[in-house]
């Protein structure tokens, strides 16, 4: 399994259809500590409306750092985690051996959600987790499509997904297309204009207010990654899709879902976070 992913990540990297994720999520490794991992735990209890894990089974896909799976763990919870950048399962690897070393409960694994076979082989699990992955994958529908079978009747499904906004929206993925697939000695060609774009504004009221950088020092994004980090991971994310929240609680409705929790956006280019109940068994063509 492993070899194969590596092979196929690699190739999409170099032809410029896939952004490294796990590159940036290695830089991010040198910054972790006692405090975003208690942020981590604190997101994922309100995320969950839980006050711990015990006793339960947790799916992290698209682990990328590892941060997550080891606030599930830390809470209690038989962490399986897995991701297609194997740059990410590294990263991830190293943080249970910072954090957690020779932990039975914790499993990290290379794995794509668009595999099927590796799906069904996974199992149910209490919890289904995967923040900001499943547009990323190429086959944004089929990837929800495949992981409700992994939740187990009253087991919870939490995911987060770009919201869609329209031509902003295509726009944005025209130029995530173009940073892919310039030479990355060009990629500043398109990144600083974009960060003016993000970041400009804010820079800008804080200086008129008397406070330079303020927002930037003050920053504390939900994934635990410094400003810069998360503008690069958000101008090079792709592949790149975006559904609107009607129509991802629509999608799991007929699906024998019921949604408990909906944090949206504000019509932003950020995530819309979902938490769903599965209310019986779901085979991989959505029927329950």
């Amino acid at each position: 399994m492993e070899s194969y992913i590596m092979n196929d990540h690699r190739m999409e990297v170099e032809q410029g259809a896939r952004f490294e994720f796990g590159l940036n999520w290695s830089k991010f490794l040198k910054v972790v500590d006692e405090n975003r991992l208690a942020r981590a735990e604190q997101t994922l209890q309100k995320l969950l409306a839980v006050e711990d894990l015990r006793s339960m089974n947790f799916l992290d896909i698209g682990c990328g750092s590892g941060l997550f799976s080891l606030a599930a763990r830390r809470l209690g919870a038989r962490v399986h985690s897995f991701d297609y950048d194997c740059r990410s399962v590294a990263c991830a690897a190293e943080m249970k051996r910072q954090f957690l070393p020779a932990d039975s409960q914790w499993v990290i694994e290379a794995g794509s959600v668009l595999d099927p076979s590796y799906i069904k082989s996974l199992g149910q699990f209490d919890v289904v987790y995967s923040w900001g992955v499943l547009h990323h994958t190429g086959a944004m529908w089929q990837a929800l499509t495949n992981v409700q079978g992994l939740v187990k009747p009253g087991g919870k499904l939490a995911i987060a997904i770009y919201n869609d906004q329209g031509l902003r929206s295509r726009c944005w993925l025209l130029l995530k297309k173009a940073y892919n697939r310039l030479p990355s000695g060009f990629r500043w060609l398109i990144l600083w204009p974009a960060f003016m774009r993000l970041w400009g504004p804010t820079l800008a009221r804080d200086l008129i207010a008397g406070s330079p950088f303020h927002n930037w020092t003050e920053y504390s994004d939900i994934r635990g990654m410094s400003p810069w980090r998360d503008v690069v991971d958000w101008v090079g994310g792709y592949p790149f899709e975006v559904a609107k929240p009607e129509n991802v609680f629509e999608f799991y409705q007929r699906r024998g879902f019921t949604m408990i929790g909906l944090s949206t956006c504000g019509g932003g280019h950020g995530c819309n976070e979902f938490v769903f109940v599965s209310h019986g068994h779901h085979d991989q063509n959505g029927r329950s």
